[in-house]
């Protein structure tokens, strides 16, 4: 059913759906909140805590005075209850001035944090008491919205599309229903957008995300079985290539990367097709592995391919690889083949790939084009794995024939998880950094320090450095009391000298936006990048040498770490602020995790012990695998739990010829066909 057959979406509104990528009612359904708002009741200012996110009924008093500081108006007044006062702030917003009237109740909601002696909310949601009171002591759903389109209207089109559209049958098995009790499908999606309570909701998410890991865990078991033991039709022996360039790199590869690079090869000359995942932090050296694996390749007379997250991340492999070539005399004839290469270019790369002449590819998505004619591939590489998906790697793989894999990825992940969701993979871990890779300088603050941090980057960037700041959302209004990248990039330039460059870099962009914004950055023509975490992967800037991110409560350990491994990449030393909305002791205690180590693989086993379901209404998806709703941190136990259903299921059904088995086939090879096994968004 067509969007646009709800009551109240016309054509214009229905192409702001598009862009959120609903298209029909039924994507509504799974369109799940990314948080819920809980509307408690206003308190008075004395009790409030500073911190939180809190309801205030007052009064304006005072004088409503408007200032300009260079592009920002900022409006101030003070209101009052009985028992305190607190200042108020609004940016570009200078028509409250004449749209507000000092002598009625409002409701004033929003973050309050201490500031000196006073206390103050930045952009609060103002209410009028009757419309708050249908509101409070509720969970009310909020969508990610696109500008124009308001979560009023997505919660009104949610409600419809449940009225309107029909449920699949029940495809998890029944055992499983029974083991865990799981409400029907139909009844916990209702729940994710309309929660009846905190508990009912939680029982109602624990189903949601148990169905993802189940799906996608039986997705990795028939592909582990389909490539089980495939024979090596392209075995491999070193060369001398490989060999002197080693002995003449400026640097010893570490104990990690040898021991890693001789599994490598030895996967490469073995009886079986190889299947490796190489997981390593920041800077333990992943490329150089993947360069000597695709010289290997060459040597032997074969193609190898190396797909990369972004374009400019493609490049930077391209550009290093060549001057490996130039410096050391390798005999190897690598090419670049992104979405942004020229059609002329392109028709020219495609010969060489088909002929042969062209030995190495790297690239993006373009890889797998259906014009992409290999020659002889026998080796692909995907660089951060969890970016593209396993169905992408796999298309990948099959323009050559039974080839080698290998996948690189940063992200930290315990091994015991790891085993579940690379099930297809053997496991290699680069746990030694360089010894001459300067430690990242850590600090978890409160927004009291946004000031002093601004006087740091000022300095940072006279020194000719570069500084990335991070915010958890794009811009105003997807939730109220979280920075977002707009509106932070026009406060940031009205803060710092007029000489610094402050630009913002989004998911939202179209890519060739994103691309030139990325490719700047990294030629220095811009100082200060004001990004969400679509950075977390494919830009490599080894100048940047500070990181700040703001409400830093609201990610998980992992990805922070992630984030901070952005900066540290070059020869000066890097710091990393962490800055927190909430002065909890247990969110402090969390974050300053991060004070204590640089190791991706400790954080991530602390993140493990310290997050739980009850985060569900505080920190952020991770990012990592990219489900819609499970996280592998938060949801670890539930991972464990499907992946030992699914072990269950397949000992016992393994032709899928039980009656409830047929539906679970069908929304199997429904998600296998569409190749959506839990992108990156």
């Amino acid at each position: 059913m067509e969007i646009t057959a709800l009551k109240g979406i016309g054509e214009k509104t229905a192409k702001l759906f598009y862009k959120l990528g609903i298209r029909e009612a039924e994507d509504l359904l799974r369109y799940y909140p990314r948080d819920y708002e809980q509307f408690k009741q206003p308190v008075p200012i004395a009790e409030a805590v500073a911190g939180e996110k809190t309801a205030i009924r007052g009064i304006i008093t005072g004088n409503m005075a408007v200032k300009h500081v260079r592009s920002l108006q900022i409006l101030n007044f003070m209101v009052q209850d009985e028992t305190g006062t607190v200042q108020m702030t609004f940016f570009n917003m200078p028509y409250l001035k004449n749209t507000l009237k000092k002598d009625v109740f409002h409701i004033f909601r929003g973050l309050l944090q201490k500031q000196g002696n006073r206390l103050a909310m930045e952009q609060p949601a103002i209410y009028k008491p009757e419309a708050y009171a249908e509101m409070a002591d509720r969970l009310l759903p909020r969508y990610a919205l696109t500008k124009g389109l308001s979560n009023q209207t997505v919660t009104k089109a949610v409600n419809q599309a449940f009225s309107r559209c029909s449920f699949p049958e029940e495809f998890l098995p029944e055992s499983v229903m029974e083991e865990y009790r799981f409400m029907p499908q139909r009844d916990a999606m209702r729940e994710m957008h309309f929660p009846t309570d905190k508990e009912t909701l939680l029982r109602a998410r624990k189903r949601l995300v148990f169905e993802e890991f189940f799906l996608f865990i039986l997705m990795l078991r028939r592909m582990k079985a389909d490539n089980h033991e495939l024979p090596n039709a392209y075995k491999m022996i070193e060369t001398a290539d490989t060999v002197r360039l080693l002995e003449r790199l400026p640097y010893r590869l570490t104990g990690a990367q040898c021991r890693v690079w001789r599994e490598i090869r030895d996967d490469l000359g073995g009886e079986s097709v190889m299947s490796r995942l190489i997981q390593g932090d920041v800077g333990s050296g992943k490329t150089i592995l993947a360069f000597l694996s695709l010289i290997m390749c060459a040597a032997n007379g074969c193609q190898g391919a190396l797909m990369a997250p972004t374009e400019v991340l493609a490049r930077q492999h391209f550009d290093a690889l060549l001057k490996l070539k130039e410096q050391y005399g390798l005999k190897i004839s690598p090419v670049l083949l992104t979405g942004s290469t020229t059609a002329r270019d392109r028709k020219l790369i495609y010969e060489r790939i088909a002929d042969g002449s062209a030995n190495i590819v790297i690239g993006t998505h373009a890889l797998i084009q259906e014009k992409v004619i290999y020659h002889k591939l026998a080796l692909v590489i995907t660089d951060e794995q969890h970016r593209f998906g396993v169905r992408q790697r796999e298309i990948l793989a099959e323009k050559g024939n039974a080839v080698h894999v290998l996948v690189m990825s940063a992200t930290p992940i315990p091994r015991t998880l790891a085993i579940i969701l690379y099930g297809d993979l053997s496991i290699s871990v680069l746990d030694e950094l360089p010894a001459d890779r300067l430690p990242i300088k850590n600090c978890v603050v409160g927004t009291s320090y946004r000031n002093t941090a601004y006087r740091f980057m000022e300095k940072e960037v006279r020194a000719g450095r570069q500084v990335y700041v991070i915010c958890p959302m794009v811009e105003a209004g997807e939730m109220e009391e979280l920075e977002d990248v707009l509106s932070y990039t026009e406060k940031l330039k009205a803060a710092l000298s007029p000489s610094i460059q402050v630009a913002a870099l989004h998911g939202k962009m179209r890519p060739a936006e994103k691309n030139r914004i990325m490719e700047e950055f990294a030629a220095h023509h811009i100082d200060v990048l004001v990004s969400t975490t679509v950075i977390e992967v494919g830009i490599n800037v080894p100048n940047a040498a500070v990181m700040m991110v703001e409400n830093a409560e609201r990610f998980g350990l992992a990805q922070l770490h992630q984030l901070r491994g952005r900066v540290g990449r070059g020869e000066h030393q890097s710091y990393c602020i962490f800055v927190s909305t909430s002065d909890n002791k247990t969110t402090m205690e969390r974050l300053k995790i991060l004070n204590e180590s640089n190791d991706g693989f400790y954080i991530s086993s602390q993140d493990l012990k310290l997050r739980g379901p009850g985060d569900l209404f505080g920190i952020r998806q991770s990012g990592i695998m990219s489900f819609e709703l499970a996280d592998i941190f938060t949801d670890a136990p539930v991972l464990q739990q499907a992946s030992e259903a699914v072990d269950r299921f397949l000992s016992e059904d393994p032709d899928f010829r039980e009656e409830r088995s047929g539906a679970l086939l069908h929304v199997l090879e429904k998600a296998e066909s569409k190749a959506v096994d839990f992108r990156s968004i």
